[in-house]
């Protein structure tokens, strides 16, 4: 019987502060850069790239906040092929415990036409100047050829060799523009190990960006070719369409590691939450159906999906929610759903019903779906209230008012609460939202700290509702709720008091569990 092959292991080199960051939309400050960067090292990224030292100051003392701190992971900052940019680049990485140097050069015709305005024997000349004057003063030297996938394959194979011989550590081919194929990267790689002299001591690594859509389908072909090194950024943001997405390129590694006989170091359980601080730091959201990481991507309408899903879970899910840092999958209800669905989310919610009175209940639901694209818990704790069963569930909005103050603004709502009682309250806030999550907050005693607020359209035309998510901290744990409406401000409130309803139950299910063991 032959003896299982070790898996490969794959370095991944993050570059989320650097060519992420050059993503119009996408700067971070220093501090910033810094939270993410620690985020970044609890992940497990093997190698971290600050910025672009000689292109701002604010790269510089980024690199300088970043190396005070973290002393495990590599710390790589990018330079031209230039003296002074190298200088530059060097003085920045003293700080850091482990510093990497990333120099490169245009290769393509395109660009040394074009672009450079070199020759061939004057790019390899820069190249072997640039690397042999940086490896005087630091070990670790990392070289790229831009553009490579689009340069010819001799002298593709020349520059690599001379980078080699003048001390280069890491060999990075970047698909710059996003042209190649799996087909064309995975031969590049292994023509490249098999024919250059002394690439058996060095790293290959891939940078692939996004431009056809193929990123991470090329990150892996690459891998396949013998890389052993992948540059990437989380949730794939990066210049024009982006570059590979991290979380995607791991979880392939991941869940097929059988086929590729490859992983990586990285904790995956940390993945969801990386990706939601990337986007409250740069205020991008991702698509909902995006990979791994959008909300979507452990969402089951169907309801022949949800009866799979119910039964067994690998029927419709090749990963589990919780690997990725998701609490859970998700049952999203909409007119697709069956009652199976309905009655395992009433479930979970604590309504146990008789079969004549889920009937009734799923009649109202299927009506309740003809006028919105998604019923929420919030919505079918209304409809168990049209049942008789329902009083008592939490806080129900009867109105809310908003006036503008000029500087300020405030908010009046009121509320019922669990006992059918009137509550109004008022407040001022910097703007309608904060004063209306102010007098909330009043209204029901419950102190919540927004962490992320989000608005879409939910629907097309006329039907068109607003949905607002947002993130929030009561204490040490962090809540998300949703609400919908056609007033987006309504929606706002409804999504604010999903979660303090929530809590408000976790508060009376405790009280009584005490009572019962009293």
């Amino acid at each position: 019987m032959n003896a299982p092959i070790s898996p490969a292991r794959i370095r991944v080199f993050d570059t989320t502060l650097r060519d992420g960051e050059q993503s119009p939309g996408c700067s971070m400050t220093p501090p910033q850069k810094v939270v993410m960067a620690r985020a970044l090292a609890e992940l497990g990224a093997d190698v971290i790239e600050t910025g672009f030292p000689a292109s701002s100051q604010s790269d510089r003392e980024a690199m300088a906040l970043i190396g005070q701190e973290l002393r495990e992971p590599v710390l790589a900052v990018l330079s031209r092929c230039l003296p002074a940019d190298i200088d530059i680049s060097l003085r920045a990485l003293e700080a850091a415990a482990r510093p990497r140097l990333h120099v490169f050069l245009s290769t393509s015709p395109l660009h040394r036409e074009h672009k450079l305005r070199m020759t061939r024997q004057q790019v390899l000349d820069r190249v072997v100047e640039s690397v042999a004057y940086a490896k005087r003063h630091i070990d670790d030297i990392e070289f790229s050829t831009e553009d490579g996938t689009r340069t010819e394959e001799d002298f593709l194979h020349e520059v690599v060799a001379a980078a080699i011989a003048a001390g280069a550590t890491t060999i990075n081919v970047p698909d710059t523009v996003g042209f190649t194929t799996p087909e064309e990267i995975r031969n590049l790689f292994r023509g490249l190990i098999a024919r250059v002299p002394g690439a058996d001591k060095v790293v290959f690594s891939a940078h692939c960006h996004n431009d056809l859509g193929l990123a991470v389908a090329n990150t892996l072909a690459a891998i396949e070719g013998g890389a052993r090194q992948v540059e990437c950024t989380i949730n794939g943001i990066g210049e024009r369409a982006g570059n590979c997405a991290l979380e995607e390129i791991v979880m392939a590694l991941k869940v097929r590691g059988a086929f590729f006989e490859a992983d990586t170091g990285i904790d995956t359980r940390r993945l969801v939450p990386t990706s939601q601080l990337l986007q409250r730091l740069i205020g991008m959201p991702v698509q909902r159906n995006k990979a791994v990481v959008g909300s979507n991507a452990f969402a089951h309408e169907s309801g022949i999906h949800q009866h799979g899903m119910l039964r067994h879970r690998g029927t419709y899910e090749i990963m589990r929610p919780q690997d990725v840092g998701w609490p859970d999958t998700q049952m999203v209800l909409g007119r697709h759903s069956g009652r199976a669905a309905v009655e395992q989310r009433l479930r979970a919610l604590g309504y146990y019903l008789e079969e004549g009175e889920l009937e009734l209940v799923f009649t109202s639901f299927k009506a309740l779906c003809e006028q919105q694209r998604v019923v929420t818990d919030s919505d079918l704790q209304t409809l168990m209230q049209g049942t008789g069963d329902g009083d008592g569930d939490g806080y129900r909005l009867a109105s809310l008012t908003l006036s503008d103050l000029g500087q300020r603004a405030s908010a009046s709502v009121e509320l019922s609460d669990p006992e059918g009682r009137s509550v109004a309250e008022t407040a001022e806030g910097d703007g309608p939202v904060d004063a209306l999550f102010a007098a909330l907050a009043a209204a029901t005693g419950v102190q919540l700290s927004l962490e992320s607020y989000q608005v879409h359209s939910v629907g097309l035309g006329a039907d068109a509702r607003g949905e607002a998510s947002l993130s929030v901290r009561h204490g040490d744990t962090e809540y998300e709720g949703t609400g919908t409406s056609r007033d987006i401000i309504e929606a706002s409130a409804l999504a604010w008091l999903d979660v303090a309803n929530r809590l408000l139950r976790q508060r009376q299910g405790t009280a009584s569990e005490r009572l019962a063991t009293a």
